[in-house]
């Protein structure tokens, strides 16, 4: 499988605009031969926005802007996986990702379940939910937001529901480097899957984005590596080979003690 991901500058309050560049990436990345775009979290709205406008643009997952969305992934005959404020039935307010396919139907939408400091805090509720594993191309894809990816027990709960990808949209900042660096290196080397990791570049208000897009591979190798300052678009060949040989050479997920790890879940 290959995979695209669009590293860009946020594009605040502009959810019409946003919507134009998505046509015009997953356009570019359709003929590039890719089968998925992954695009930033947040990425209808920006990120750093305040309450107040996430509350306003705030959208259902079947909203107008994922309509549109689902038109652009017909149009263009690629999957497109997006950030955007969901507003949800009970009226609380999610920073999710939604993932809709080539025919324009939903696959997968998965809410942020660990908030980054007052900034997420203030604008969302936390979700509870697990993140969905689906089924797509002979892939299971599994779904986490920024923050989320930094906790062990995330990665390693999709990699046992047999995860062979995870998907992040993000929108690291500095001076967490260091995250897009080697954690998700780590992240898909203990677990042994490929992690795609789309974050944003430039700034927004009091936040400079890190960039360093990435997609790592089951064995820690970096399969695919944007810049930390340009907007770019990385296509990267994904072969399930590597999750094989991985899994073979150093078998983590055999050799787990689940009964020697009791004490991880106590508070």
């Amino acid at each position: 499988m290959r995979i695209a991901l669009f590293q860009c500058a946020s594009l605040p309050l502009d959810v019409t605009g946003n919507l134009a560049r998505l046509s015009h990436q997953a356009h570019a990345a359709a003929a590039r031969g890719a089968s998925v775009l992954l695009c930033p979290e947040m990425f209808l709205t920006g990120y750093n926005i305040g309450a107040d406008a996430v509350a306003r643009l705030a959208q259902p997952k079947d909203g107008s802007a994922a309509q549109y969305v689902a038109d652009i992934a017909r149009r263009s005959g690629i999957a497109i996986v997006y950030g955007y404020p969901e507003l949800a039935d009970d009226e609380g307010i999610f920073n999710s990702v939604q993932m809709i396919s080539v025919q324009g139907q939903e696959l997968a939408n998965y809410r942020k379940t660990h908030l980054f400091g007052d900034l997420d805090k203030r604008m969302f509720s936390a979700s509870s939910d697990r993140s969905p594993v689906i089924e797509f191309n002979g892939w299971r894809l599994g779904f986490l937001i920024c923050y989320d990816i930094e906790f062990p027990e995330n990665s390693r709960q999709l990699a046992l529901a047999g995860a062979d990808l995870i998907l992040v949209p993000t929108a690291n900042m500095r001076p967490y480097d260091f995250i897009a660096q080697v954690t998700v290196r780590a992240r898909a080397q203990e677990n042994q899957c490929f992690v795609a990791y789309a974050n944003y570049c430039a700034t927004e208000a009091q936040i400079h984005y890190c960039g360093q897009s990435s997609v790592a591979g089951p064995d820690g190798s970096v399969l695919g590596l944007a810049s930390d300052s340009q907007e770019e678009l990385i296509v990267v060949e994904l072969d399930p080979a590597l999750i094989t040989t991985s899994r073979s050479d150093t078998p983590y997920l055999r050799d787990r003690r689940p009964a020697l790890y009791g004490d991880l879940c106590k508070v």
